[in-house]
């Protein structure tokens, strides 16, 4: 693949860009379209190597064309480069719906053009060309849903594959319709809940202050993605619209049932849940890092002294061991806080802790 274009060069198209320009190995050229600020700053930034504000224009000799708009913004783009894509080329997007754009992909594109939805399960609390990381995709799962016809040895399928895989992502396939469904029950479905969890809380707050002052830990947890933007979930919400809707309906049969267990004064029915979930969240694999992102937890006490963090990680990196996510969950002026480390596996973060330990840190875990 010796020209690339992407389109949208936000977070996930500059990430990308980033990620294969940073390969010595790749001689591709990169052509990007947005507004003209946005590709002045994606060059200065080096996630690619051309502007071009004419879609259609910039598509024309692309081998493979990544479309890294909103969801909303896909279908229209679709319709737009059809014409001027060439025979052989591959296309693909970002979006995190699959269904709707296969379709819409399949009944405007030409017989010779291939179109692989992707979906890399990768993202960031800050948007925007400027927050674009070369190392966004490492040890991500990167949902790909080639069409049915398309055998899996088919050389452009392998050719999109090591492009993917070369930014550190996994590469998982599946069919559209599958994404989607699962999509909905642990990803859409998530983001509801913690949406209304948060709001019932903040209107029993209304009435009594102390609500919001007693929610700590597990109530952080489940509520972490409650302040997502809702411009990005209108468009996933309304094109996931069905799964999204059986997944409410499963969730609240399965709160329903809790309720009447309760009821019932049935607390060992309600201790087998307990169990039964304890055993089914094990089962995750420890290195997937898919629509759940299962990490290894060590959580540290934090001294209030600068320089404790750069202290502390540096001792991990010395024993190399990674360290896959980092968070202040709470802190106190003079008396310092506690952090979370998250590791990619059980091994590895005893290991850190052992090592934390040693040095004379206050850790513990919690599994």
């Amino acid at each position: 693949m010796k020209h690339i274009t992407i389109v949208g060069v936000g977070l996930i198209g500059g990430s990308l860009g980033k990620a294969w320009r940073s390969h010595a190995d790749r001689d591709a050229t990169i052509t990007g379209v947005d507004t003209k600020d946005v590709m002045e700053r994606a060059i200065k930034s080096g996630a690619i190597d051309i502007a071009q504000p004419d879609v259609n224009q910039a598509v024309t000799d692309a081998d493979l064309v990544v479309i890294a708009t909103p969801l909303s913004h896909i279908p229209h783009l679709l319709t737009s480069i059809a014409p001027h894509l060439k025979s052989d080329a591959i296309v693909t997007d970002v979006g995190s719906v699959k269904g709707a754009i296969a379709d819409h992909a399949a009944s405007v594109l030409g017989p010779d053009v291939t179109f692989v939805g992707g979906h890399p399960m990768a993202g960031s609390e800050k948007a925007g060309i400027d927050y674009a990381d070369p190392f966004l995709f490492q040890n991500a799962t990167y949902v790909i849903c080639p069409p049915a016809e398309i055998p899996h040895d088919d050389p452009r399928l392998a050719d999109l594959i090591d492009m993917l895989e070369s930014t550190g992502a996994r590469v998982l396939a599946m069919t559209p319709e599958n994404h989607d469904r699962i999509a909905a029950y642990v990803s859409h479905l998530p983001q509801l809940l913690a949406v209304c969890l948060t709001n019932l809380a903040a209107s029993r707050n209304d009435l009594d202050p102390n609500y919001l002052r007693l929610a700590a830990g597990g109530f952080r947890d489940m509520t972490r993605v409650a302040g997502s933007d809702i411009a990005i979930w209108r468009d996933i919400l309304s094109g996931n619209h069905g799964p999204v809707l059986d997944a409410l309906a499963t969730f609240a049969g399965e709160v329903q049932r809790m309720r009447n267990r309760l009821i019932e004064d049935d607390l060992d029915a309600v201790a087998a849940a307990f169990g039964a979930a304890r055993i089914a969240r094990e089962t995750i694999p420890k290195d997937s890092k898919g629509f759940i992102s299962p990490l290894a937890d060590v959580y540290v006490r934090a001294d209030d002294r600068p320089g404790w963090i750069a202290a502390a990680t540096t001792l991990l990196a010395g024993k190399q061991i990674n360290i896959k996510d980092m968070e202040l969950l709470k802190v106190r002026e003079g008396t310092g806080g506690t952090f979370r480390f998250g590791f990619g596996d059980r091994q590895t973060a005893e290991a850190a802790a052992a090592a934390l330990a040693d040095d004379g840190y206050t850790v513990y875990r919690l599994d």
